[in-house]
């Protein structure tokens, strides 16, 4: 996404930035993840290879109640239970 990558410093510095901000939160699994898995992938049977990076991050937005996502990454149309907003459109 860059001309010139950044060094592990900048990228740490960058980081820790995001995850010190105050309107920051991290979505981890709740002890629901595995049952909203099952349904997500039950609702979703014909899904499989690298989408399923998507299915976990579609998942724990499920769980927490998150129905948008602003993406270009048009596999998350894919999640009926998802709002996807192109942020290039």
């Amino acid at each position: 996404m860059f001309a010139t990558p950044w060094n592990v410093t900048q990228a740490s510095a960058y980081l820790e930035e995001i995850l010190t901000s105050p309107g920051f939160g991290l979505l981890v699994a709740t002890e629901r993840h595995l049952v909203i898995l099952a349904d997500t992938l039950a609702m979703l049977p014909a899904l499989s290879g690298n989408i399923l990076h998507d299915v976990h991050t579609a998942v724990l937005m499920r769980e927490h109640g998150i129905s948008r996502i602003c993406t270009r990454d048009a596999d998350f149309r894919r999640f009926p239970f998802l709002t996807v907003i192109d942020p290039s459109s």
